[in-house]
């Protein structure tokens, strides 16, 4: 079965561009503490509001940059049973 992937950029105006993610989590999936351990690990900060995590970039970055943080993401979340939504503001 095939897991939904969602994936946006959009282009504003800002110092940094910064790469937000929703995490939806399973009942028969990994924990959500683990799971926020190991987005930590990567690099990425926590966030209440709309977004639950967000990684700010240090210079604006390509979307073939994006993607491969984005693959990198799902390699280390692979087996936890999450649904991730991505956007990445300019």
């Amino acid at each position: 079965m095939h897991k939904p992937f969602i994936l946006s950029v959009l282009f504003t105006n800002g110092e940094f561009m910064k790469t937000y993610i929703e995490v939806y989590v399973s009942a028969d999936g990994e924990k959500g503490s683990v799971i926020t351990q190991k987005l930590t690990e990567m690099g990425l900060e926590t966030s209440f509001g709309e977004h639950d995590f967000e990684y700010k970039w240090k210079n604006n970055v390509t979307l073939p940059e994006v993607l491969r943080f984005v693959d990198n993401i799902q390699t280390k979340l692979k087996g936890t049973g999450a649904i991730l939504k991505f956007a990445t503001i300019r």
